[in-house]
């Protein structure tokens, strides 16, 4: 017998409540992306178990993207990180495309930059003269790889070249056999070299025509034994789902002649915000190598995010053969040479992505964190011992350089104070994002210990306390007394400080390439071992009575601490901000 809705009940959900409405878009001008026939696929059943081949193109696809392109000293610091971090394929420019990509490629050669072990790649067009100067960029070099491209998708042959199939494909075959002719030339013995070929783009190529012109490259270059040749199938555009991006892969990996001498490269975009699960797809389905840029930059929505790849590999325990594990100094680094901000909820690394703002997650993590201790303890080992589980928490923080935070969520309509807000709103300070979580954790720790409200005067006592020097108590080894600096022709700043220390009377004397480098010097000289992580100041006030307030992150003795400095001179406010991290760290 069924039940009987009684009076009063809520009228129930139907189906028919959630029909969606048609949105009025368009759609009739785009259509459906062509599906690869597959029907024992085998990539949907593969694992991936090791690390890929990686190439870095930050310097070329990510520096052609830039609102403002690299300077060749951004270029260096660029390539410089790279080659610590471990790729060892790195795309270094485009050299026939200017004089600035041309010396770039030459300086890097000529200045013995770069380790035996990493093999530098440029890219060029299909033309001869192009090709000829990309070649000479390329004399010196230890190990050099050539990346040729031409353009194979429909509308490129229709609309931008108006050639035929065979007139595209034997752009592609002449292109390589004018590499192959002025790497004969121009090369010597000391080069070993290499050749890439992209054809472009390959996921708007009919899949046969494809296979034709790669294989027509082939023929060219004769892959074998101790010669192989890599074949890059950029994504150019993304336009499908990633699955059917690796089913065109598996297709290509079985069809390839030669397959054991080829490296199959992927090149994914993320038009389509899936990037990384293409290219993680891909692997699945056969390639063997993956070209993208540290956060994914790149052209309109980016290259594939090498960081996110490789950290995903990193948290199912298999290693990435990258160092990631000082991820604030890679991106402090990027955000330097591209100009551009990471977002701060970027995977692994932003500045948001350990931070939790829920009260229950905040719970969560803390009991985990105390389960990871008695687990531990129990099997007689270290946390770093055992796997790691906590809520919340995919990877261990610490694994890269960073540390869990659990934030306490402040603005300006905030009941309870509003930490940041207050510190700006009442006492012109902007602080860091990073000093924020710094010190919302000195504020938990009132809190969890004397409970209730925290005004906005309690606020700035507890933050003057702990950052600022009291001239009634002053606190820390180092009193500031008064400092100058000379700069000599070449640039190196020599810094003299008059100070207290340990309550004795000195001067402390250093050099660098600025004052607060020079002063890090300095008190290396009375054993203070630091190092600038991070450095932002402003003023607090407008006319000829400014005053600046100087903010910097610095790890000291293995500790990360924050200090800040607060005067009318800049460089003075500088060293103040030192000397506040530095006493903090003694106390």
């Amino acid at each position: 017998m069924s039940q009987q809705p009684f009076v009063g009940r809520p009228t129930p959900i139907t189906n028919a409540t959630h029909t969606q409405k048609p949105s009025g878009m368009p759609i009739h001008k785009y259509g459906v992306y062509e599906q690869v026939d597959i029907p024992d696929r085998t990539w949907p059943n593969a694992r991936i178990t090791k690390a890929p081949r990686w190439l870095s193109t930050d310097l070329r696809d990510g520096n052609q993207s830039l609102i403002d392109p690299m300077t060749p000293a951004r270029k260096r610091e660029m390539f410089d990180l790279l080659v610590r971090m471990g790729y060892k394929e790195i795309e270094v420019g485009f050299p026939s495309s200017g004089e600035t990509d041309f010396a770039f490629v030459r300086s890097i050669i000529e200045e013995g930059a770069i380790p035996d072990d990493v093999t530098i790649s440029v890219l060029t067009q299909a033309r001869e003269d192009l090709i000829e100067r990309t070649v000479e960029s390329l004399v010196g070099a230890k190990r050099a790889t050539v990346h040729l491209y031409n353009a194979t998708a429909p509308t490129f042959r229709r609309v931008v070249f108006r050639g035929s199939k065979e007139q595209i494909k034997q752009i592609a075959v002449d292109g390589t056999r004018l590499v192959m002719e002025y790497a004969e030339k121009l090369l010597g013995p000391e080069t070993v070299f290499g050749y890439q070929y992209s054809p472009e783009i390959f996921t708007d190529t009919e899949l046969d025509f494809a296979l034709e012109v790669c294989e027509a490259v082939c023929d060219v270059w004769q892959p074998g034994e101790g010669r192989e040749i890599i074949l890059n199938l950029p994504a150019t555009v993304e336009r499908s789902t990633p699955s059917t991006h690796a089913d065109r892969f598996e297709w290509m990996a079985r069809n390839l002649t030669r397959r054991e001498h080829i490296c199959i490269s992927v090149h994914p975009h993320n038009d389509r915000g899936t990037a990384v699960a293409a290219a993680e797809l891909a692997l699945m389905a056969g390639a063997d190598r993956v070209e993208g840029c540290l956060f994914g930059q790149g052209e309109r929505t980016g290259n594939v995010d090498l960081i996110t790849l490789g950290m995903n590999l990193f948290s199912q325990g298999i290693d990435p053969q990258i160092d990631f594990s000082q991820i604030d100094e890679i991106r402090r680094t990027s955000e330097y040479c591209n100009q551009m901000e990471v977002h701060p909820r970027h995977p692994y690394a932003g500045d948001l992505v350990y931070t939790a703002f829920s009260g229950s997650h905040q719970d969560a993590i803390k009991k985990g964190f105390d389960a990871m201790e008695a687990d531990a303890a129990a099997q007689g080992k270290t946390v770093d011992e055992i796997e790691w589980a906590v809520p919340y928490l995919p990877i261990d923080p610490k694994d890269v350089g960073r540390s869990y935070e659990a934030v306490i969520r402040v603005n300006s309509q905030s009941g309870k104070g509003g930490i940041a807000y207050v510190l700006k709103n009442d006492h012109k300070l902007d602080l860091p994002r990073r000093m924020q979580i710094e010190f919302s954790r000195i504020i938990q720790a009132k809190t969890d210990a004397e409970g209730g409200e925290v005004t906005p005067k309690a606020i700035w006592e507890v933050f003057a306390d702990e950052y600022l020097p009291n001239p009634e108590n002053p606190w820390g080894r180092i009193q500031l007394r008064s400092g100058s600096t000379t700069t000599d022709k070449d640039g190196t700043d020599t810094l003299t400080v008059e100070a207290v220390v340990d309550g004795v009377e000195t001067v402390l004397n250093g050099t660098g390439n600025g004052p607060i480098s020079a002063f890090f010097d300095a008190l290396a000289g009375i054993g203070v071992d630091a190092r600038l992580l991070d450095y932002t100041e402003h003023t607090m006030s407008e006319g000829a009575s400014a005053v600046a307030a100087s903010y910097i992150e610095c790890a000291i003795d293995g500790r990360v601490l924050w200090g800040i400095g607060i005067d009318a001179n800049t460089t003075r406010a500088s060293l103040k901000a030192v000397i506040s991290a530095v006493n903090r760290a003694g106390r």
